[in-house]
């Protein structure tokens, strides 16, 4: 009997959810080819056959919205309410897709005085799509669709821990070969002489390894990795309590396991207490942790023990550094799922693990500054450079300090998913990756330009050019 990704309830991880089969590293060369096969014929399917099919798939994942989203959430943790909203959005994003690919897609032909030259934005061939659990059907989306529309096929390969209901998903769209297993299996894909582009969401530990072996074959590769993303609150700035009601969400959606989750408050010392009595406020009254089938719940439980394990640690480290842990929410009475407790991190030294790397869970440090070049010094003290935020009642102000942070994207006055926007480029700077998804450079990521040249010269009838000649500054 051939091995399974078993996946597991993390509410109730007695509870077996489903399971998918590995791919052995072996087997990978025989998906890989018949993925090669598979791009000689679609891409040269005509550009709005292939973009139908985007917007048939779009329809067909919002029909089967309800049962996909109880799959999710069955095996990611995430709220039922929020699983809807992500397949709901991938949904969006398909049919964005379709409307907006032709821009990006269309070649152009120029012949005037200087020559004949034809831009084609061409297919790579077959894509190496590499996706992670915590939100694996946007996130794979985000790759499927520009590399469909694009004319590439893709060799899907999800996380373990959220395989179910994106392989429901990958069934609904042509091009698309579905891979289960582990590193091994990823090393394979990545490595292989048919695999002609490469696109990983993900850690930064798996990314060094991926780029790696994607480097060993001269692979490119789209990375977005992980963030330790600042929230920096100017002296002026002026939250409603449904600010900070998003605000609270911005951290603690999804348990805190978002690579773009607001995970460093900084506040004015002076306006340290103000903040955190109204955040408090707001976290009582709209974190409310559970089962999430509950469509109460707006935080489930973390992943797995060892995501638990890991932000124990955390916890621990940061007492012993002198830190008090405020907690947001009561979770469920002890259990065997995998529910922590959201906190607010106080008085914790800018040293501290829970500063200085991403957390990846519920807990996150509130940090007092006396300038806003401090603050803006120490949001920039670190390696990985994703996402951040400015927040201010003069927006102006806003985006002058934000055009001083280091980080691919940032956000003016919210954070995380509500900031997001299908026409605004997604990635990272620093370790954080690079490459972009969403928008205009999204579909770029996914096609090369190739180029045919019959400079006036070399044309019947033109002057032609010396041998050792170098173009003019009009050529």
């Amino acid at each position: 009997m051939s091995p399974r990704v078993i996946r597991e309830n993390p509410a109730r991880p007695a509870e077996i959810v489903g399971s998918v089969p590995v791919c052995p590293p072996a087997a990978v060369d025989l998906v890989v080819a018949q993925a090669h096969r598979d791009f000689l014929e679609w891409s040269r399917v005509p550009l709005p056959d292939r973009l139908a099919a985007l917007g048939a798939a779009a329809d067909a994942l919002e029909a089967r919205a309800g049962e996909l989203a109880a799959l999710l959430a069955r095996e990611s943790g995430k709220p039922i309410v929020d699983c809807r909203g992500e397949i709901g959005f991938a949904a969006v994003y398909l049919r964005w897709v379709r409307d907006n690919a032709p821009a990006v897609l269309t070649g152009s032909v120029v012949q005037d005085g200087l020559g004949r030259l034809t831009t084609t934005p061409a297919p790579f061939g077959v894509v190496a799509a590499i996706t992670p659990w915590n939100a694996p059907i946007i996130l794979a989306v985000l790759k499927l669709g520009p590399a469909l529309a694009a004319g590439n096929t893709v060799v899907l390969k999800p996380s373990p821990f959220a395989p179910l209901a994106i392989t429901a998903v990958a069934a609904l769209l042509p091009g698309i070969q579905v891979i289960h297993g582990g590193p091994d299996t990823v090393t394979a894909l990545v490595a292989h002489p048919l695999v002609a582009k490469v696109a990983f969401t993900g850690g930064e530990a798996a990314g060094r390894s991926i780029a790696a072996a994607a480097g060993a074959a001269l692979t490119p590769v789209t990375l977005e990795l992980g963030g330790n993303d600042p929230a920096v609150f100017l002296h002026d700035f002026a939250l409603t309590p449904d600010d900070y009601e998003r605000l609270v969400l911005a951290s603690f959606a999804t348990a805190g396991q978002v690579c773009m989750a607001a995970k460093r408050l900084y506040v004015p010392r002076t306006r340290r207490n103000e903040f955190l009595d109204s955040y408090l406020a707001a976290a009582q009254r709209i974190l409310v942790v559970g089962d999430p089938l509950d469509e109460r719940v707006t935080m489930g439980p973390l992943v797995n023990r060892a995501a638990v394990d890991r932000l124990t640690n955390l916890i621990a480290d940061g007492r012993r550094r002198g830190g008090r842990m405020i907690p947001l929410a009561a979770a469920p009475d002890a259990g065997p799922g995998y529910f922590l407790t959201p906190a607010l991190a106080l008085d914790l030294p800018d040293d501290a693990a829970l500063v200085t790397g991403e957390q990846f869970g519920p807990l996150v440090p509130l940090l007092t500054y006396d300038s806003e070049d401090e603050a803006v010094l120490r949001a920039n003290d670190s390696d990985l450079g994703l996402a951040a935020s400015v927040w201010s009642a003069d927006e102006d102000r806003a985006f002058a300090v934000a055009a001083d942070l280091q980080a691919g994207f940032t956000f003016v006055n919210t954070h995380n998913r509500t900031g997001m926007s299908l026409r605004a480029p997604f990635g990272g700077t620093k370790r954080s990756g690079f490459g972009r998804e969403y928008a205009h450079e999204g579909l770029r990521e996914y096609v090369q330009p190739t180029v045919i040249h019959a400079p006036e010269a070399f044309r019947p009838g033109g002057p032609g050019m010396p041998a050792r000649a170098y173009p003019t500054h009009r050529a």
